[in-house]
C-alpha cells in the first residue's frame, strides 16, 4: 500500500505540475497509514540514503563561480539566519503562552534539522514526541505550502530528474555516487544533518577538483524522495495524533504564521541579495533542509544558496539552540507570572 499508493499519488500531483510531487505524495500516504494505525516503518538507514543522494544532486549544481559567488554575501547571510531563528523563537515564545510546555515549544520549533533538535531536545528534558510532532508537523506545513508557493513563482516546474541530471550516465560515477550516498547516510547519525551535508561538501570537492562526474538517474532520484516522503509521514502514527490532539490547531495556524513571516522577509532581502524571491523564501523557509532542497532543484531555483543558507542556519541553531531555547522559556515564565498579577 506504501510504495504503490504513494507512487500513484507522486505520480498524480507530478501530472498537475506540483513541485517535489515524488517527495508530498509517498508523505500524504504515509501520513494516512500511520494515523490509521499501521505498523510499517522506514528505516532510518533507507531515509538518510535519500537524504544522501538529494544532498549529490544539490552538489551536481555547485561551481566555482557559484561559490566565489556566495562567498561575497555571507554578511548577509549571517543577518539572514539570525532573523529566521528569531522569527523561530518568536512563534515558540507564542505557543509557550498557549499553554503548550514551554520547553517543548522552544525545541519544537527551532528552525533547525528535525532529528538534530529532537534528539537535543529530549537532552535537555523535552517531550521527545510533542518536539518530534512539531517538527514534522512544521515540515509537511513548510513543504506544501512551499510547493505551493514555488508552483505560483514558477511558470514551469524544471524537473531536475529529467533534464539536468540523466546525461551523462556512466556506471562508474553512478556506483561513486552511491557510495558517497551511503558514506552521508552512515555519517548521518554522527553529525546534524550529516546525511545531507557530507555528500554535499565531497560531492562538491570531487567534482569541482575534476574527478567526479556526479551520476544520477530518475529511478533513483524516485526511490529517494519516496523514501524521505514516506520516513517523516509515517511518523505521525496514532499515539503520537492521540497525545497531541488538542494543541493540532494551535501548531498548525503557528506553523503557516511562520511560513507566511518568512514569505514576507523574502521580499525586501531579495533585492538585498539581488535574486529571486522563490530562491529567498526557500531559504528563509523553516523546513528540513533536504524538501527545500528538492523544491528549489525541482522549480529552477538557486539550489546552492538555498543549501548555503539553510546549513548557516542548521550550525547556527546547533550552536546557539540552548541558549535560544532557555531564553524562550524564561520570557514565557515572565510574561506568564505577569499575566497572573495582572
Amino acid at each position: 500500500m506504501l510504495i504503490i499508493g504513494g507512487g500513484l499519488a507522486g505520480f498524480a500531483l507530478h501530472h498537475l505540475g506540483l513541485p517535489a510531487s515524488l517527495l508530498l505524495g509517498p508523505m500524504a500516504v504515509a501520513m494516512c497509514m500511520g494515523i490509521m494505525g499501521t505498523r510499517v516503518r522506514v528505516s532510518p538507514m533507507f531515509f538518510r540514503s535519500g537524504q544522501g543522494v538529494v544532498g549529490l544532486m544539490v552538489a551536481k549544481s555547485v561551481t566555482l563561480g557559484v561559490l566565489l559567488a556566495l562567498s561575497k554575501d555571507w554578511h548577509l547571510m549571517l543577518l539572514v539566519t539570525a532573523l529566521t531563528i528569531l522569527l523561530s523563537a518568536g512563534v515558540g515564545l507564542c505557543l509557550a503562552l498557549a499553554r503548550i510546555p514551554a520547553n517543548a515549544a522552544a525545541w519544537g520549533t527551532a528552525p533547525g534539522a528535525a532529528s538534530a533538535m529532537i534528539a537535543m531536545g529530549e537532552e535537555h528534558g523535552a517531550d521527545g514526541r510533542l518536539v518530534a510532532c512539531m517538527q514534522y508537523m512544521r515540515v509537511v506545513c513548510v513543504v506544501m505550502l512551499g510547493a505551493w508557493i514555488a508552483h505560483l513563482f514558477a511558470a514551469t516546474a524544471h524537473h531536475a530528474t529529467s533534464a539536468t541530471l540523466a546525461p551523462p550516465f556512466t556506471w562508474l560515477g553512478f556506483m561513486i555516487t552511491l557510495a558517497l550516498a551511503l558514506l552521508g547516510a552512515c555519517s548521518g547519525s554522527l553529525i546534524p544533518a550529516g546525511a545531507l551535508l557530507t555528500p554535499i561538501i565531497l560531492g562538491s570537492a570531487l567534482q569541482l577538483a575534476g574527478w567526479l562526474d556526479i551520476t544520477l538517474n530518475d529511478t533513483l532520484m524516485a526511490l529517494a524522495y519516496g523514501a524521505i516522503g514516506s520516513y517523516i509521514g509515517l511518523r505521525f502514527d496514532r499515539a503520537t495524533i492521540m497525545r497531541v490532539a488538542g494543541m493540532i490547531p494551535t501548531l498548525v495556524i503557528a506553523n503557516i504564521a511562520l511560513v507566511l513571516l518568512c514569505a514576507c522577509l523574502a521580499w525586501p532581502l531579495s533585492y538585498l541579495f539581488g535574486k529571486d524571491f522563490l530562491s529567498v523564501f526557500l531559504a528563509t523557509s523553516p523546513g528540513g533542509l533536504d524538501a527545500m532542497a528538492i523544491i528549489a532543484v525541482e522549480t529552477g531555483a538557486d539550489a546552492s544558496f538555498v543549501v548555503a543558507l539553510q546549513t548557516m542556519r542548521l550550525i547556527g541553531i546547533v550552536l546557539a539552540g540552548k541558549l535560544f531555547a532557555q531564553l524562550t522559556m524564561t520570557l514565557a515564565a515572565r510574561l506568564s507570572s505577569a499575566a497572573r498579577d495582572q
